[in-house]
């Protein structure tokens, strides 16, 4: 796959081992700027029994992606993604952007070989961020429940971080969708990172005028190269995606991706510091699908067998008299 966008390697070449789904950090640390890593009631069970259902305020969208032509094995919007997922891979950065906190790496070396077995992935995924829909604005401050419920309503349901991922980084296990060398032309990322204010976010009289304030998202679909191998836009950047944590630890919850801001934007990293209740300016999210099976195809018509008549008996039998 053809590098775009690429950055100039410096000259000083420092090469560092990146290994597993949860590359360069404990798996536990977020982002930078996105917001408090243990909100209110985060061990109070109370707190999340009186926490809003799942389903309030999200109008689910049941019109998909129209755009494109719609998949026999997938349908309207989605597309089909199958490979090898590699879970523990070697990536070598030779340049970082940060070099004291080393979150964003400027150019990676070409991808290793994988370290363990890998899983034979076959599955369905929306070609945009939800709604699903190119030119569209992405839908953000909702929780993993309530991004949950919206896929379930299409019929579809919270793509794992392993499809994620392989969707992200295609059969080549690229570190961005669009290559080896990061690139702000190719992916709406390294936006300046504003200043939330967390009470106007919580109050709901105050909250979309201050998501309003904060946003540097882009309308699904704006950049053309921010694609990845699979033909999936806009995977890393714009704004971080909820998905399901496979290993279940912290949480059921994962946020992969990243988001406009000046944070790791890589595909195979993921965010696990927030628990499924949490929601901030920048968390979108977007849906996976299982694969249609083409229904066996029916054994061929048999030609009419014409039906035959009993033989008549040579004897005739023996006569009623009245």
């Amino acid at each position: 796959m053809k590098t775009r966008g690429a950055l100039g390697v410096g000259l000083a070449v420092v090469g560092v081992l990146v290994v597993g789904a949860m590359a360069e950090e404990p798996a536990a640390l977020a982002e930078p700027g996105d917001g408090p890593r243990r909100p209110v009631g985060h061990h109070d069970p109370r707190a999340a029994a009186k926490a809003v259902p799942a389903s309030a305020g999200l109008k689910i969208s049941t019109t998909p992606a129209d755009d494109e032509p719609a998949s026999a094995a997938c349908g309207a919007g989605m597309l089909e993604v199958e490979g090898d997922y590699c879970p523990w891979l070697d990536q070598k950065c030779l340049r970082w952007l940060d070099p004291d906190t080393k979150m964003r790496c400027a150019e990676f070396g070409p991808s290793g070989k994988c370290q363990t077995k890998t899983t034979h992935k076959h599955f369905c995924i929306d070609r945009y961020e939800y709604p699903n829909v190119r030119g569209e604005k992405p839908v953000v401050m909702k929780t993993w429940y309530e991004a949950a419920d919206a896929c379930k309503g299409q019929g579809k349901r919270l793509c794992g971080d392993s499809e994620w991922t392989l969707a992200c980084e295609g059969e080549e296990r690229s570190p961005y969708p669009y290559g080896h060398a990061r690139s702000a032309e190719a992916c709406n990322i390294d936006r300046p990172h504003p200043t939330p204010n967390e009470q106007l976010l919580a109050n709901p009289l105050t909250r979309d005028a201050e998501v309003a304030r904060l946003w540097q998202g882009e309308n699904s679909g704006t950049r053309d190269s921010c694609v990845s191998p699979y033909g999936v836009h806009d995977m890393t950047g714009n704004v971080d995606e909820w998905v399901v944590n496979e290993s279940g630890v912290p949480y059921k919850s994962g946020l992969k991706g990243g988001y406009w801001g000046p944070v790791r934007t890589r595909c195979r990293p993921m965010t696990t510091a927030h628990y499924e209740l949490f929601s901030f300016y920048q968390v979108g999210f977007r849906c996976c699908g299982d694969v249609v099976k083409a229904a066996a195809s029916a054994p061929p018509p048999q030609p009419p067998v014409a039906p035959t008549r009993a033989p008549q008996s040579a004897t005739p039998g023996p006569t009623r008299r009245s």
